[in-house]
């Protein structure tokens, strides 16, 4: 059997492109790609059994965009998954935001 885990678009304590918005399509693809990446950088790529995925959502003002982790029941796939969920970086790393083309500073909070 295969779970999913919803682990957002972006760290927990940037902002994100806003449902409805203009830019939607456009500034969401490039977080979710830029987030899947951080999460590889920070917990390695997944494990057998483990696959993170961007998806899209049904929403009353369109679909939105998040980064899930699918997995099956196997230990490893389980760990990854959770793992992805309770300790994702709470702010983009160096490498994510020259993707997505904002200022980092290696002496403010992303370091």
């Amino acid at each position: 059997m295969i779970d999913f885990i919803d682990l957002d678009t972006v760290p927990s304590e940037e902002e994100c492109a806003q449902v409805g918005a203009e830019d939607y399509s456009t500034r969401s693809w490039k977080e979710a790609r830029a987030y899947r990446d951080q999460l590889r950088r920070t917990f390695g790529d997944e494990p057998t059994g483990a696959k993170l995925l961007i998806k899209s959502n049904p929403h009353e003002f369109g679909n939105y965009l998040s980064v899930v982790c699918a997995y099956n029941q196997s230990k490893e796939a389980v760990d990854y998954a959770f793992t992805c969920e309770s300790r994702g970086p709470a702010y983009w790393d160096k490498e994510a935001c020259e993707a997505l083309g904002l200022e980092w500073s290696s002496v403010d909070r992303r370091q």
